[in-house]
């Protein structure tokens, strides 16, 4: 089949693009948010093409993977020559995210439409957008496996959070400081470098995936300490590299990681408690590792994911 996309989430799309089909990856001249083509710093493979506009608008498309309110609005339109998501081209919405405002409001914008299907990440997510009556269908997430890499060697949390100073709360930025106070943490991604001087944290560089990768399995263990979002790839990956967990028990965590894999909570307290053992027992961290390692792989494998994905665009497809 050949799938049209936008490159909306690096680590999502490079598992996506894994499968047999061809994908079509709009690019634009500047290589903005509506056109910012192949990824640069994740391994694709070549059945990932970037298109123009005017290739996208000649282009025979099987099916549409919507992910922005934007796409189903009017822009898959303008690149598809008026051709319109779910209309004249068959089309799915892949919703990437939880929703946000007051739970009786939580209305998604492709809802009552029998020409969609949704597709949400999370049980979670899945509960809580109101789609009304279009078809919804959950695919958790797929991981393209890094390999068991950890050593634990340094004595500190690894944490992942891009643009960690602007996300603030959501991604539980306040609560470094506290738990800087129990244990060092690393924290990694884009723009760490805001956080520069907060109690306990340092800001490691910004890194491609495969450093990133070796980096983090490098470190005692993995620090999730995120409010609300979907579920966090990076946590996945963290524990496919087998890394224990110290989490946040937020939407989609208690499902993610059993008790053996780490430890789960909402109280900051027992988190900061959990990391300072972890740290001064690197046999237990290494054991719960290996449980974290042997869960995300039984649960979130690339093979699963891909099958999940062929089976809904083939019936999407025959729409």
């Amino acid at each position: 089949m050949r799938v049209l996309l936008w490159h909306v989430h690096g680590s999502w799309t490079t598992a996506f693009v894994q499968g047999p089909h061809e994908y079509l990856i709009p690019v634009t001249p500047e290589r903005g948010p509506d056109g910012l083509g192949r990824a640069r710093t994740f391994a694709w493979p070549g059945s990932a093409v970037e298109v123009t506009r005017e290739q996208a608008a000649r282009a025979e498309v099987d099916v549409v993977v919507l992910q922005r309110p934007s796409e189903l609005e009017g822009l898959v339109a303008d690149w598809l020559g008026g051709r319109r998501p779910g209309r004249d081209v068959p089309a799915v919405y892949l919703e990437h995210n939880a929703p946000q405002g007051r739970v009786n409001d939580l209305r998604h914008v492709a809802a009552d439409r029998d020409d969609l299907t949704v597709v949400h990440v999370t049980h979670f997510n899945d509960l809580f957008w109101d789609c009304g009556s279009t078809p919804t269908r959950v695919i958790e997430h797929g991981v393209v496996d890094p390999g068991d890499r950890y050593t634990g060697e340094v004595p500190a949390a690894a944490v992942v959070i891009n643009e960690a100073g602007r996300r603030a709360r959501v991604t539980g930025t306040d609560l470094l400081g506290r738990l800087g106070a129990s244990v060092p943490i690393d924290l990694f991604g884009m723009r760490s470098e805001q956080l520069a001087g907060a109690p306990g944290v340092r800001s490691a560089a910004d890194l491609d995936q495969a450093a990133l990768h070796a980096e983090m399995a490098r470190r005692r263990l993995y620090l999730h300490l995120v409010r609300w979002t979907s579920l966090g790839l990076s946590l996945l990956e963290a524990m496919h590299l087998g890394m224990p967990v110290v989490a946040l028990a937020t939407t989609e965590v208690v499902e993610a990681v059993p008790p053996d894999a780490g430890v789960v909570s909402t109280r900051v307290e027992a988190l900061a408690d959990a990391a300072r053992r972890l740290v001064a027992d690197p046999e237990q961290a290494r054991l719960m590792g290996k449980a974290a390692r042997a869960a995300a792989t039984a649960r979130y494998g690339l093979e699963r994911f891909l099958a999940d994905w062929d089976a809904l665009l083939e019936e999407v497809g025959r729409r």
